[in-house]
């Protein structure tokens, strides 16, 4: 009886009074562990890159601190960023989609003229002084946003031209960014494309026939010369039984001992003679941040991290699962899919169980693109949790 008198009021005007306040007020449907995790694994990152830099940047007679301030503007902004798009309905953001995809791309053609910088022997940055910007890590967002919004409309219903269209958008800037060149990125926009198809609805026989696509293409880039020599070096080095110490095996060397001098408990993050604060592992406070990470804290201090990681995977997973519609799906899966393979990656290669690729840690590493990328990921997913009954 009582069920019955309050599904009547319910529906007094003719729509749920529930549907009417989430409309009016989505927020209350906010994910807050969702946001408690970003804020932890930025914490986190944050001081790890203080501990990473801080004794080279004394050796240097520089502000020790620097990269830590320089971090938390880049939280901040992407905090503002995450703000700003979990209260603007995501499926204006699907309307939007061709005009995103098609800047993402644009910016990565301008990165290839002479408006883009150099930097570690790849052509993908905008420098703007203080601060930089990496094309690749927005085109990223914008190419899950394209193929979400094309799959969303297949309704689960692939067919072979479907497939082909969602190859030719990952490709485009796939392409672009193999040109500059960035195998790591790459690798993230082939995941992305088989992560998309796989929710989208795709089968066995398309991911057969991009698969041996995939290993031609793969011949190809090797072939035509558009990764350095170094590049392939550090690629495979975790391949070679034996690597010279000396050259492209140096990295992966230094990373190994890093990691297991820090045992169960770590180092400490005051320890002043370590491979970390000796600088021995290059470039740890980006693509090497988990060296720093499992010397200083140990196994424990890594597992913690991989917690956080798997928490904030869930949230993303189980927002994907209660999307109203198929395109908050695949947003929602294809950022979780992106996440997993930088994770899975990053990881793996300072254990030297995958290749070297240059990709960052998500929320860890120093960097400011990465960081607002990451942060409007957040903004997005909570865009989707929130509207999920509207």
């Amino acid at each position: 009886m009582q069920g019955t008198f309050l599904d009547a009021v319910d529906r007094i005007g003719g729509e749920p009074v529930a549907a009417r306040m989430a409309r009016k007020a989505p927020i209350r449907h906010l994910d807050p562990m969702l946001l408690l995790v970003t804020l932890l694994l930025s914490i986190f990152g944050a001081v790890m890159v203080f501990t990473a830099t801080a004794t080279k940047q004394e050796t240097l007679g520089l502000d020790p601190s620097q990269y830590l301030k320089r971090q938390i503007a880049y939280a901040a902004a992407g905090a503002l960023i995450l703000l700003v798009v979990s209260f603007i309905d995501y499926r204006y953001v699907r309307a939007l989609a061709p005009f995103l995809y098609g800047s993402g791309v644009i910016a990565l053609l301008l990165v290839l003229t002479p408006l883009g910088d150099e930097a570690g022997g790849a052509q993908s940055w905008f420098n703007f002084g203080f601060f930089q910007v990496q094309p690749s890590e927005f085109a990223k967002v914008t190419t899950v946003v394209a193929v979400a919004a094309y799959l969303g409309e297949r309704k689960g219903e692939i067919r072979v031209r479907d497939v082909a269209v969602v190859v030719l958008l990952v490709g485009l800037p796939s392409a672009l960014i193999v040109i500059e060149p960035d195998f790591g990125s790459m690798l993230v926009f082939v995941a992305l494309l088989a992560g998309l198809l796989l929710l989208g609805g795709a089968k066995i026989r398309h991911f057969v026939s991009l698969a041996i696509l995939g290993l031609i293409g793969i011949i190809i880039i090797l072939q035509a010369g558009f990764l350095q020599t170094y590049q392939i070096e550090r690629i495979t080095a975790f391949l070679d039984k034996d690597p010279d110490v000396q050259s492209e095996g140096w990295t992966l060397t230094q990373a190994k001992i890093a990691i297991a001098s820090g045992g169960l408990n770590g180092k400490g993050l005051s320890e002043e003679k370590t491979q970390t604060t000796l600088d021995f592992v290059p470039e740890q406070h980006t693509d090497f941040i988990f060296t720093a990470i499992a010397e200083q804290l140990g196994f424990v201090g890594g597992a913690a991290l991989l917690g956080l990681f798997a928490l904030l995977l869930w949230r993303a997973l189980r927002i994907a699962t209660l999307s109203r519609d198929l395109f908050g799906t695949l947003v929602a899966g294809g950022i979780a899919t992106m996440w997993v393979f930088q994770l899975f990656i990053n990881v793996g290669m300072t254990m030297g169980i995958m290749p070297i690729t240059g990709l960052t840690l998500p929320f860890v590493s120093f960097g400011g693109s990465s960081m607002v990328v990451n942060f409007l990921s957040v903004g997005l997913l909570l865009n989707i949790h929130m509207r999920r009954y509207l």
